[in-house]
């Protein structure tokens, strides 16, 4: 070989002798497949943008702990598995689930969904450690004030519109909140205020939820909602102190007051259980219309137990008629099982069909409809019907909360005082 080709080597060679020291040092070491403790901002891919949530990653003595944040609110998921460099992770008392690859600092992955008839829709996971702002990494200090009472009108992509009161609070672009509906309410909101416009987010192992809007010219929030990957729709809101929630949409009864709730349903073990059997008879019995997959049929069980625990020796049963996802009894059972330890649960839960309005309707003929998971239905000593309440405002809604909870304990202790009549 020529010497000027030798020379000319010469400069290459000493790059390779300088990369090889710095990969013995600490320039190229290879990405740690260990799962890092610590705080992430993880992110979900939606049609509408980024799907923000914080996830904070613990070890505790049963091993890795995942803890999804938003605002408040800390949802524990025990159900852990780290391997092989791979994260999973179940939902507690949900059949969703969060998988990643593990890389460093970051995981890739993606979220399953688990909707209607077993179908399972997956979204798209990336979360990176150390980072801990939600939308916007570098806030404004000059923002809209969006806290405070809004009326919000919901028009779905095929016109139909429906009604919500969301509240916020806001503390310079932070903003966290909710919004309540006839059936229910987001749960735990959070997000930032950036100029003119608003964006919240919420992932918190049942469902994922993304909202962006703009003040306008009028003051209103106009903007749009993407539930997961497959729902959308647009919104108004007008903010509005004294806004109150039309509930006549849920609004269901009795067709006949004067004939007693009846029916008979198989538990968890395919046993038949009927209202008529002398376990419920002379007793006052609550009973819910619920689901696994839905939240705020969560924050209700999580109530109604505590209630059951401290009223059961006064003669008070709870019931749950629970309209699963599945068709298949097994699936739909083991969906319950979760739920009910997620929940607390120790009263009777029943399998009473798919979580279908129209099919909860035509396994309780005797109501006028069922309009709403949960649906909770109060049955005196006496076997009658004494009230029928839709949907239910979980601890995301604060004073809201605690007034129908308070409310719902109060009829419920007048009904175990009164005697039983005939």
């Amino acid at each position: 070989m020529p010497h000027t080709h030798v020379s000319a080597l010469r400069p290459v060679a000493a790059l390779v002798v300088l990369a090889a020291l710095l990969c013995a040092g600490w320039g190229c070491r290879p990405r740690s497949h260990e799962l890092e403790p610590g705080s992430y901002r993880a992110v979900l891919e939606s049609p509408g943008g980024e799907l923000p949530f914080g996830l904070d990653v613990a070890r505790e003595e049963s091993g890795f702990v995942l803890y999804l944040v938003n605002g408040k609110e800390r949802v524990r998921v025990p159900e852990v598995v780290v391997e092989a460099g791979k994260l999973t992770a179940r939902m507690p008392g949900y059949e969703n689930a969060l998988t990643a690859t593990i890389s460093g600092d970051e995981l890739e992955g993606e979220v399953a969904l688990v909707r209607a008839g077993g179908q399972r829709q997956t979204m798209p996971l990336k979360a990176r450690r150390g980072e801990t702002w939600r939308f916007v990494e570098e806030p404004l200090t000059d923002n809209a004030d969006f806290s405070g009472r809004w009326s919000v009108t919901f028009t779905s992509d095929k016109g139909k519109t429906s009604p919500g009161v969301a509240e916020f609070e806001q503390g310079f672009g932070a903003v966290t909140g909710t919004i309540l509906t006839p059936t229910g309410d987001y749960r735990f909101l959070a997000g930032d205020a950036h100029g003119d416009e608003l964006q919240l987010s919420r992932f918190d192992g049942a469902q994922a939820h993304l909202f962006r809007a703009t003040l306008n010219e009028r003051g209103e929030l106009e903007g749009q909602h993407w539930s997961g990957n497959f729902g959308h729709e647009q919104f108004v809101a007008v903010r509005n102190p004294d806004a109150e929630l039309d509930m006549s949409s849920v609004a269901t009864g009795m067709k006949d007051p004067a004939v007693k709730l009846q029916f008979t349903f198989q538990d968890l073990d395919g046993k038949p259980v009927s209202l008529s059997d002398p376990r419920f008879q002379g007793k006052v019995v609550i009973v819910t219309l619920a689901g696994s997959w839905c939240p705020n049929c969560h924050d209700e069980a999580a109530f109604l137990a505590q209630l059951y625990r401290e009223h059961r020796e006064k003669g008070l049963e709870v019931v749950s008629l629970m309209f699963e996802h599945f068709g298949d009894f097994a699936q739909a059972a083991n969906a319950t099982r979760r739920f009910r330890k997620s929940t607390g649960i120790d009263y009777v839960t029943l399998i009473a069909g798919t979580s279908d309005k129209d099919e909860a309707a035509k396994a309780l003929p005797q109501l006028t409809g069922v309009f709403a998971f949960p649906t909770t239905i109060w049955v005196d000593r006496a076997g009658v019907v004494r009230r029928i309440h839709a949907g239910f405002s979980g601890p995301a809604t604060g004073a809201h909360y605690t007034d129908l909870t308070s409310e719902f304990t109060e009829f419920t202790l007048g009904l175990l005082a009164a005697p039983a009549t005939q």
